[in-house]
């Protein structure tokens, strides 16, 4: 038990250190995420904020407040939703971001 924990923990630590590293000017790159929820639709935000949240946390916080990425182009977002095995939709999506 001891020794999930202390992964676990390991494992939250080091993704918050690469999510607070902000992406370089100009420089653009794909990411993926997957998203559960009730709905189709809040699957699909939870996609893009999963997404977002791995590229820069601060514009992550901007886009569940407001639904904008200023700083970032956030191109066209593609997505696999299904039933999820959890509860209501489970959406695996991607996108292309450019740190502007």
């Amino acid at each position: 038990m001891r020794r999930v924990s202390l992964l676990t923990i390991a494992t939250v630590i080091f993704a918050a250190a690469f999510a607070a590293v902000p992406a370089e000017a100009k420089q653009c790159f794909r990411k993926a995420a997957i998203g559960d929820a009730l709905t189709q639709d809040l699957a699909k935000f939870q996609v893009d904020a999963m997404l977002l949240q791995a590229t820069d946390f601060s514009i992550y916080l901007t886009y569940v407040a407001s639904g904008t990425t200023p700083g970032y182009t956030f191109g066209k977002r593609s997505y696999h939703c299904a039933p999820g095995s959890v509860m209501g939709w489970e959406c695996r999506g991607s996108a292309t971001l450019c740190k502007l």
